[in-house]
């Protein structure tokens, strides 16, 4: 017989998935809850320190670009004294500590500006060696650590300079509410920098000098542990089948205290897509982020709920699989027992017929069969078949086991366990997303900064005789080392564009640049188009004009963890976002919009993120909003960055106990309609054309008959055939005498 036809195979898998649903579900149901930290807590956690390490990887990316990009420019013009050079790089940037020229040759100090720098430590004859001129950490005699970054200044006839920089490592521009602490580690575990809640000893009392002296011992121990995990390769520090990040990250747990525990997360300077090399990346830092977060006592589920569900599917089960051996198997094996013993010769003992259904009819068909092989005319009924059979077949018991499955695996699929509007959402969720919603509202202000400063650099680089091919000679090398800009072009006063690299311009035709240093063009258009503007000396009124690219805002706002994002003007009109949007569409609830308003309104001197937990009859949504904040020429677009999503995804316990009950639900689903799907295609169908044929071979048909399955239908269907040719045979020898008396 075939491996997976009959009956057998069916009821057997049927049986061992149910045993199977049973454990999953006993001991899925029942083990959920008992973490007193959510999973989706430490995973924003983790979230957060992976913001932080891309904040600060761009920023010191940035940085070292902006250096060498300066030095460049410089150095393809006439030669500038070392204080014009500092008093230029300071003019247009202001992100460094310190900055100094030396004479490389003789280590002279030419010029320095701000914080004194450690140039005795800088050795001079590797600069020329392979990455001599790659940026490097040193330690102030203070125990502060800063990284310096350098960039040669070469001009014909004159001595090789050096241009030396120096920036602490401290995360720009994230956003830490008022109990988080984040540190920049180095390779070894140790703490260069420390940013945060942190007041000074002498402000506290002695309780909260022994939680900030625990709080300091937390963090020591996080930092080790995050270090040497660091140390791992991305791929394998993932889980299977993970995404994301492109390096190593992720969270940790301390002790406890007071009813909280501490959480944290961490995560490497990686480069913005694997496989790429980076300048941070090279550092070997790894940032971390710690924070207290209150401990929850509740369980997600009854631990009881899944030994009941699963004793319930054991009974139910246990009642299926004896209806389908019961009424199914053992009457389909003894029709074939049947069949088999007539095809034999052993004519004398009645068939013992089965009481119902398919194999009832072929039962009492067999006996009519055996009463014609022992000469009894076909037409002959058998007495003992009742008039009316009973229609109780397979089909109809395979309906009701799939009534019997279905009434236990409906309700976990669908009512029970089902967290409604008032499930419990950690406050500290909520509180992250306010906060990374902040952070990454800052990052796309400072994008919008950096990107203007560059237009300002340039600017400083095109005098009243610079000519339209050096003008875009510069441009071109700009949009290359920047991959921000769409277009750069150099617009006159009268609105002419002078010279340009790029896209096709966006500014309206015979137009002046405006006062505005960052624009909205286009607007109404299918796409916005966002412009910086940077006057250029000695030109009367022309300017560098700078198109960005809308990509580069958008791949700003994907992050994980954060929902959809939006990026909304000050009339809530949408510019960006990390998902698919329409330009200047409106967003897409008026409660979003009432929390932009909120947020928009002052308090104090400086505007506030917000957030809001919002219920309602289908779920609970977690939304936050964060206007731009700070300095810089990009405040004054006065937008707003808007981030929401549904709690349903987070992995919390009254959510995973809803998973694991819907996935018990579905499962018990899948296993009855395969299985059971399976019975009705390789025996019920079959079982009833068996009946249709083994009747009509007793009413007289002697067509002939073929087997099409390799299964105790088709040893019954050929046991017909054979007592079929032992019908024609004795036909044949019953007509033979009387044809020799005629």
């Amino acid at each position: 017989m075939s491996l997976l036809g009959g009956v057998r195979p069916p009821i057997a898998v049927l049986s061992a998935l149910l045993l199977a649903l049973a454990a999953v579900t006993a001991l899925g149901l029942g083990r959920v809850g008992h973490d007193r930290i959510p999973e989706a807590v430490l995973t924003s956690q983790q979230q957060f320190a992976e913001d932080g390490a891309i904040a600060m990887r761009s920023s010191v990316d940035e940085s070292v670009t902006d250096l060498h990009r300066v030095a460049g420019l410089l150095s393809s013009g006439a030669p500038v004294p070392a204080d014009a050079v500092l008093d230029k790089v300071g003019s247009v940037y202001q992100k460094w500590r310190g900055t100094a020229v030396i004479e490389i040759g003789s280590g002279k100090l030419l010029a320095a500006r701000g914080e004194n720098l450690p140039l005795a430590t800088i050795d001079r004859g590797k600069l020329s060696e392979k990455d001599g001129l790659g940026p490097r950490m040193v330690r102030l005699a203070n125990g502060e650590t800063r990284l310096l970054s350098f960039a040669l200044l070469s001009w014909d006839g004159r001595p090789k300079q050096l241009l030396v920089a120096s920036r602490s490592l401290r995360v720009p521009g994230i956003s830490l509410g008022q109990f988080r602490t984040i540190a920049v580690l180095d390779s070894t575990g140790a703490i260069l920098s420390r940013g945060g809640s942190r007041e000074s000893e002498q402000d506290l009392d002695d309780p909260q000098r022994k939680a900030a002296k625990r709080a300091d011992s937390e963090l020591r121990a996080f930092a080790r542990t995050a270090a040497e995990r660091a140390r791992q390769h991305p791929l394998k520090a993932r889980e299977p089948g993970s995404g994301g990040f492109p390096g190593v990250s992720g969270s940790l747990t301390g002790g406890a205290s007071n009813g909280e525990r501490a959480a944290a997360g961490y995560a490497t300077l990686a480069p913005a897509r694997p496989g790429e090399s980076t300048v941070a990346g090279g550092l070997g830092l790894t940032v971390v982020t710690m924070v207290d977060v209150a401990e929850d006592p509740s369980r997600g589920a009854d631990p009881l709920f899944g030994v009941a569900a699963a004793g319930a599917l054991l009974v139910i089960g246990a009642a299926v699989v004896a209806l389908l051996l019961g009424l199914v198997q053992r009457p389909l094996l003894r029709l074939f027992l049947e069949s088999r013993r007539l095809t034999g010769g052993e004519l004398q003992r009645p068939v013992s017929v089965p009481a119902n259904g398919e194999a009832a009819r072929v039962g009492h068909a067999l006996e009519r069969l055996r009463r014609q092989l022992l000469g009894a005319p076909h037409g002959t009924s058998d007495p003992a078949t009742p008039r009316r059979l009973r229609r109780i077949g397979v089909r109809g018991l395979t309906a009701a086991c799939a009534v019997l499955l279905l009434a236990w695996s409906a309700p976990l699929a669908l009512s029970l366990n089902h967290a409604d509007a008032k499930a419990v959402i950690p406050q500290q969720l909520v509180n992250d997303q306010r906060e990374r919603t902040d952070t990454l509202a800052d990052r796309v202000r400072r994008a919008l900064d950096e990107g203007r400063t560059d237009l300002v650099s340039v600017a400083s680089l095109i005098g009243d005789r610079t000519s339209p091919d050096q003008m875009a000679e510069v441009l071109e090398r700009t949009l290359q080392e920047h991959p921000r800009y769409a277009s750069l072009y150099i617009l006159g006063a009268d609105g002419k564009v002078l010279a340009r690299a790029g896209g096709t311009p966006h500014h309206p035709a015979g137009k002046g640049p405006g006062t505005r240093a960052v624009t909205v063009l286009n607007e109404g258009g299918k796409e916005p188009v966002v412009a910086g503007y940077a006057e250029v000396p000695g030109r009367k009124g022309a300017a560098v004009a700078g198109e960005f690219r809308v990509d580069f805002f958008n791949s700003l706002l994907k992050r994980p963890g954060l929902g959809e994002v939006r990026v909304v003007d000050d009339k809530r009109r949408t510019l960006g976002g990390n998902t698919g949007y329409r330009a200047f569409e409106k967003l897409p609830s008026e409660r979003l919009d009432t929390l932009v308003q909120g947020t928009g309104a002052r308090a104090g001197a400086s505007l506030r993120p917000g957030a809001l937990l919002h219920r309602n009859g289908s779920g609970v949504q977690i939304a936050a909003a964060a206007p731009f904040n700070g300095g810089g020429v990009a405040k004054s677009l006065n937008w707003t960055v808007v981030s929401w999503k549904p709690a349903e995804g987070l992995a919390l316990p009254q959510y995973t106990v809803q998973n694991h009950t819907v996935l018990a639900g579905l499962l018990g689903l899948t296993a009855a309609a395969a299985c059971l799907g399976w019975l009705h295609i390789v025996v019920a169908r079959p079982l009833r054309t068996l009946a249709a044929q083994a009747e009509a071979l007793a009413d007289g048909d002697r067509t002939v008959l073929y087997p099409r399955h390799h299964d105790e239908v088709g040893a019954v269907v050929r046991s017909l055939e054979l007592i079929r040719q032992q019908l024609q045979e004795q036909r044949k020898r019953d007509s033979a005498p009387l044809a020799g008396r005629n």
